[in-house]
């Protein structure tokens, strides 16, 4: 079977373990508490804590790694699979014979803010800050999401066409925050990482001259129809970023259809925003952004529509994905998580991949602090460590094959953000003291991040009686089984999993944790 190299690479290593050794190079959190539930693991140039590269636990054998409220960060042991059962209430059975999605991968976003923040700091610690999300030491960050010109994450508002009338784009030119920070930081990730980085482009705004408000904010959509002029030459903006960032040796795995299309419809929206109904959506993909990149150097870029939050499912892609035309052209369509507790997830993901399972669902943009009076940084907390492994099972239950964070970084307001949108991000930087924070989020993500490497497929497990415990499972390429518990009651949940192939594995969830346990089986 095909091995993805991530994958390949910590199969590699299992070659060189010993049975007692399954992890190398293992450094501690340094905890810092800031009030909160929980704490943060503070790094500076020099140190960091990190889990080392992980080998595959010997056969017979599991490993764990445990995340908790209480202050564990991905905490390792390893234990005997044992021939025959404990008796523990609650059993989890391993299904390899239910076979479902296959990830394509989890990551974060390099915004203008972000790569502001990462950039703050020292070039020992901005190589840290990389490491901890994009080395084979790290947490196996696979896919950036890099929006095309500014966002609400900017300093300032841009384009890169901003020449009232320039149809052919003959004055489309990089930002500075492109040339000079983002370019250079993704070239650095992209080094580091053991594998080629997926890279995913979103556009916030079109120039405000194509636009029917001239403006980069509030309620607008393209001038004109799909076909037209305006149509026509904001399709071949994307081709453009494109082949400006191909210069750089950066290129991309997708594009989606525009961030947040809804939000051009709102009256007096505060940042930038391009509306799209989906029937205008499903339209401009299907006469001018599909055949632009089909006759372009990229017509291997993948296209996804929607990126914006899921209730809008499966209304949205029965309107794109159910017109022929337009369907030819996209492969994905990319959620957003806002508001996603209005909805049960089988509604939304799950009726869409019922109706078009030839189309994938890959989540696109999610942080925490979004909402008041909850706004902004929280250092330390684990309820939003919790919501995000919530939500993250949640949807990979559903269907979704990866999962993408919003900024990479941020500072300790949760910004720059230039209309003061302050949120929270897994790494915040304290440039006064040339550290940066490590969340309870980034240890959400990297219990999935780490483990689900590109190619490995969900699979089935049963509950054997009602639990309070949420859980995903999956079969990597090399043929390891993932299993990801979340505990968010405020008990300890004892249970076993049994894998009918290879046997018995005893364990306990303490309060408020999330835990994954990683085997060989040979199903």
């Amino acid at each position: 079977m095909f091995l993805s190299l991530h994958c390949a690479v910590l199969l590699a290593a299992v070659l060189h373990t010993t049975s007692t050794s399954f992890s190398t190079e293992r450094s501690k959190c340094v905890a810092r508490s800031f009030g909160h539930d929980s704490v943060v693991c503070e790094c500076n140039s020099t140190y960091c804590d990190t889990l080392g590269t992980v080998s595959l636990p010997p056969s017979g054998q599991y490993i764990s790694y445990l995340s908790s409220m209480a202050g564990s960060r991905l905490e390792d042991s390893q234990g005997p699979i044992r021939p025959n059962g404990t008796g523990a209430g609650l059993r989890l059975t391993l299904l390899q014979h239910k076979k479902y999605q296959k990830m394509r991968g989890f990551g974060g976003a390099m915004t203008d803010a972000a790569a502001i923040n990462i950039l703050s700091l020292s070039a020992e610690a901005q190589d840290q800050l990389l490491r901890q999300y994009f080395s084979k030491e790290g947490i196996g960050y696979t896919v950036v999401r890099v929006p095309m010109a500014s966002c609400d994450f900017s300093t300032r508002l841009y384009t890169y066409a901003d020449t009232c009338g320039d149809y052919s784009l003959l004055n489309f030119t990089l930002a500075p925050e492109d040339v000079h920070m983002k370019i250079p930081l993704l070239q650095r990730a992209q080094a580091m990482a053991p594998q080629p980085l997926s890279l995913l482009a979103s556009a916030w705004s079109a120039p405000a001259w194509m636009k029917t408000n001239d403006a980069l904010i509030g309620k607008g959509s393209l001038k004109g129809q799909p076909g037209g002029k305006e149509h026509q030459s904001w399709a071949q903006y994307y081709i453009r970023f494109l082949e400006e960032y191909a210069k750089y040796n950066l290129t991309f795995w997708a594009v989606t259809t525009g961030n947040e299309p809804t939000a051009g419809q709102i009256t007096n929206y505060s940042f930038q925003a391009l509306g799209f109904t989906p029937e205008q959506q499903r339209d401009w993909v299907a006469l001018d952004l599909g055949p632009a990149l089909q006759g372009s150097s990229f017509p291997h870029t993948h296209v996804l529509i929607l990126d914006d939050n899921r209730l809008l499912l499966p209304h949205w892609a029965k309107v794109v994905l159910g017109d022929i035309h337009a369907g030819r052209y996209i492969h994905g369509v990319a959620v957003h998580w806002y508001l996603d507790n209005l909805i049960p997830a089988g509604l939304t993901l799950g009726t869409t991949h019922e109706l078009y399972p030839e189309y994938y669902l890959f989540g696109t943009e999610a942080c925490a602090g979004w909402t008041s009076p909850e706004r902004g940084v929280k250092l330390g907390s684990w309820q939003r460590a919790e919501q995000y492994a919530h939500d993250i099972l949640e949807d990979l239950n559903h269907y979704v094959t990866g999962w993408t964070d919003w900024n990479l970084a941020l500072d300790q307001t949760g910004g720059p953000n230039w209309v003061k949108n302050f949120v929270d991000s897994p790494v915040i930087v304290d440039a006064g003291r040339d550290v940066f924070f490590k969340q309870p989020t980034f240890y959400a993500l990297a219990h999935f991040s780490k483990f689900l490497c590109e190619g490995s497929q969900r699979v089935g497990v049963a509950a054997s009686g009602e639990t309070k415990l949420e859980f995903s499972a999956f079969i990597r390429p090399d043929g390891l089984a993932v299993l990801i518990v979340l505990n968010r009651s405020s008990s300890d949940m004892a249970f076993e999993v049994w894998d009918p192939v290879v046997g018995y594995i005893p364990s306990t969830a303490p309060p408020h944790s999330l835990l994954t346990l990683a085997w060989h089986t040979m199903g």
